[in-house]
């Protein structure tokens, strides 16, 4: 997991006014290199946990690399190396942080050790948490700043056999719903960016692994659903839903440059639009029994038309409605 990223202030910088930040980063730019202009930039540090692999990120810098780019070591589970980083920025001024370390996990339940979950909370929920209680006092006290947190649709529909990461998400959200009332007080933005699956070396890694796995631990038919169902159909759904390493690059460049740069910043940002029905279906029954009946059946008893039909969504077709947003301006914005 990374640490995550910070746009630090440049001369004239003004809040979360920050043009140019951290999700500039393009691995699909002409030449391989950051897709910024480095007239407008002001100062934006990229965090790794371990910066001997940063050899990448500084060839696709290129002549950002020193100038308005640089790369720090951070670890979101060190509270040391937390401070340390700040530390080193002047003022310990940030005016973006965008967080967006992350580490996955799918099975069932049975087979799943309590330490590895609870590594998984400590990386995917308590990272962010300890990011926020650093740079928020300042914020505060400046009365700006913009925390953008990767999130998941997970975090609002739990999807099976993602339990432990589904819940590391929707901890998230309860985290940032409760904190953004008191952060518009202080004229502080918190975004949430909510992809859908997305097919990179992070969930490539995590299927080949859950399909070596030791299930011996978990009964037969649980066994026989993940290995059978669930990881025959997530081909499928990553296929027809997915995106790709250009999709995500273009949808951390985009859609989080969108929300950074928005007059109102919104709460939550979804970069799939394919997941909105299922976002509605949930709230049109407060009871859940309408989307829980919904996945039972679509897992259970008609899997093959699930296939079907998200082969089908894989196939050329018109361009989905836009997704709205719900905005909350902070107080002087």
């Amino acid at each position: 997991h990374t640490g995550g990223v910070l746009g630090s202030p440049g001369a004239g910088s003004r809040g979360v006014g920050v043009r140019g930040a951290p999700i500039t980063v393009s691995p699909t730019s002409p030449q391989g290199q950051l897709n910024w202009d480095i007239r407008l930039c002001p100062p934006v540090i990229a965090t790794m946990r371990n910066v001997g692999r940063s050899e990448a990120l500084a060839v696709a810098a290129g002549p950002a690399l020193g100038r308005t780019l640089e790369i720090k070591q951070l670890d979101v589970c060190d509270e040391g190396s937390i401070r340390a980083c700040l530390d080193s920025i002047p003022g310990r001024h940030v005016d973006v942080l965008v967080s967006n370390a992350g580490v996955g996990m799918a099975g069932p339940l049975e087979c799943q050790s309590l330490a590895a979950m609870q590594s998984l909370m400590d990386t995917n929920f308590f990272g962010l948490v300890r990011l926020v209680k650093e740079v928020l006092p300042d914020m505060k006290r400046r009365r700006g700043g913009h925390i953008v947190v990767i999130s998941s649709i997970m975090g609002l529909q739990g999807i099976v056999f993602n339990d432990i990461y589904s819940a590391s998400k929707f901890a998230v959200e309860g985290f940032c719903e409760s904190l953004v009332v008191q952060a518009l007080r202080f004229n502080v933005a918190i975004s949430l960016v909510e992809p859908g699956p997305v097919m990179t070396e992070f969930e490539t890694k995590l299927y080949e692994e859950a399909e070596r796995a030791d299930y011996s631990r978990t009964d037969p038919e649980t066994a026989e659903i993940f290995t059978k169902l669930y990881l025959r159909n997530s081909r499928d759904v990553f296929t027809s839903l997915g995106q790709t390493p250009e999709d995500i690059s273009h949808a951390h460049v985009q859609h989080t440059l969108r929300v950074i740069e928005a007059a109102r910043p919104p709460f939550r940002h979804q970069t799939n639009v394919a997941y909105t029905p299922m976002a509605a279906l949930k709230h049109a029954d407060p009871s859940g029994a309408l989307i829980t009946d919904a996945f039972y059946k679509l897992v259970f008893k008609y899997d093959a038309v699930l296939r079907f039909g998200l082969r089908l969504a894989a196939a050329p077709c018109l361009p989905p409605a836009p997704l709205g947003h719900l905005y909350l301006r902070p107080a002087g914005m």
